[in-house]
């Protein structure tokens, strides 16, 4: 009888344990080797510890925007600051035509109060969004929050600073192939969560060039693709830093930006991320 007893309660640990969900990482084969390590020498080409580390970034240049790959218009000078892992501010504040000065290098950050009908500011606070205007400050519209947050969560700083570091993320090498114009690696990075995002890699440089993913819309269903490239590399505090930066949309061309200055690791205040909704758009007048 106690033989038979310890037999059942073996029977049913083995059982136990074979249906229990695998914790453990995926683990990777030749393939995934490779693609693993030309994504660590894309890390070490962009800066190693120094882009890995870097906590916050300012810049300031000028910005298109396209609708069906046309340009609507003549461009705006911007001023942008990102602290990581998940704040931004974006500045388009002018007098008499002309963007307000302000300096990007230092720990000192000035900034202008929004008076004019042409200011505007757009912040980002974890998931979050918010425009101010000489209005007031309201919630952003939830689809462009939602369309900001993709693009955030499939950023170069988000892939290769969250996740590869994640549990169950793999990595395919995908072969050689050709991306904006440049001999490229193509690499494709898969997380927990089954989202994947393709990154092209220079041949000669390891520096990505070209990032790329697909998503469903919730609304029609149908399958969209984004794409950013990357050009004009220059070494900024250590850091490889891309002054151009190309967006498209199912093939079509939706933001182009140049940055004419970039500045890594400035003491940012909280408060340059802060917002407080004051008015309601759609339903409200501003509360002075």
């Amino acid at each position: 009888m106690r033989r038979l007893v310890t037999l059942i309660l073996l029977i049913a640990s083995a059982t136990a344990q074979s249906s229990a969900p695998a914790k453990s990482p995926i683990l990777e084969d030749e393939n995934g080797k490779k693609a693993h390590a030309l994504v660590n020498k894309a890390i070490e080409a962009l800066g190693g510890q120094a882009y890995l580390t870097s906590t916050s970034r300012g810049e300031e240049g000028r910005y298109y925007s396209f609708y069906h790959g046309e340009s609507r218009g003549a461009g705006t000078q911007y001023r942008q600051f990102n602290r990581y892992p998940d704040q931004e501010r974006f500045e388009m504040i002018k007098r008499g035509g002309v963007l307000v000065p302000l300096p990007l290098v230092g720990i000192i950050v000035v900034t202008h109060e929004v008076k004019n009908k042409n200011d505007i500011v757009i912040i980002h606070n974890g998931d979050k969004g918010y425009e101010v205007t000489f209005k007031g400050t309201a919630a952003e519209d939830p689809k462009i929050t939602s369309a900001f947050l993709r693009r955030r969560q499939h950023s170069l700083e988000w892939i290769f600073r969250k996740w590869i570091t994640d549990p169950g993320v793999a990595f395919f090498y995908e072969g050689v192939t050709v991306a904006a114009q440049k001999p490229a690696e193509q690499i494709s990075i898969m997380n927990a969560n089954n989202d994947s995002v393709t990154v092209f890699l220079d041949q000669n440089t390891n520096l990505p060039v070209k990032i790329s993913y697909t998503w469903r819309d919730p609304e029609d269903k149908f399958r969209n693709t984004e794409e950013e490239i990357y050009d004009s590399y220059k070494p900024v505090q250590a850091i490889m830093t891309p002054l151009s930066i190309t967006r498209y949309l199912n093939g079509d061309m939706t933001v182009q930006r140049f940055r004419n200055t970039v500045s890594y690791n400035q003491d940012l205040p909280g408060d340059l991320f802060a917002a407080t909704v004051t008015y309601d758009p759609y339903k409200n007048s501003p509360k002075r």
